[in-house]
């Protein structure tokens, strides 16, 4: 498992690029999705997720659909039509990123 300090600016990227990908998510659906797609390598607390997921939401990036799952509701996210485009950017900047990283590192992987 990655730090802390090495997912605090990714959380939100992740969450949107997989609602770009899925186009509806709830909350611990995400959670899985991530660790299961990083092989357990990154794992996202119930705290961040749930923070990052309504800081996304208050500035109008995320929907959210109530559903009830039998006596619970589950909640749904999604992204708006401005959630969109912000999702596009920020992916692309954190590609950028993890480029010029590896400029810098000289990993020997490439990066799609």
């Amino acid at each position: 498992m990655y730090s802390k300090e090495l997912l605090k600016g990714t959380i939100e990227v992740l969450i949107l690029k997989l609602l770009t990908d899925h186009t509806r998510m709830y909350g611990y659906e995400i959670t899985q999705k991530v660790k299961e797609l990083t092989s357990e390598k990154i794992l996202i607390s119930e705290g961040a997720l749930y923070s990052s997921l309504h800081k996304l939401e208050a500035t109008g990036v995320l929907d959210t659909e109530s559903v009830m799952m039998g006596k619970r509701p589950r909640v749904y996210y999604s992204l708006t039509k401005n959630g969109v485009t912000i999702a596009a950017e920020k992916i692309a900047e954190l590609s950028s990123f993890v480029k010029s990283l590896n400029d810098v590192m000289d990993f020997k992987i490439t990066i799609a």
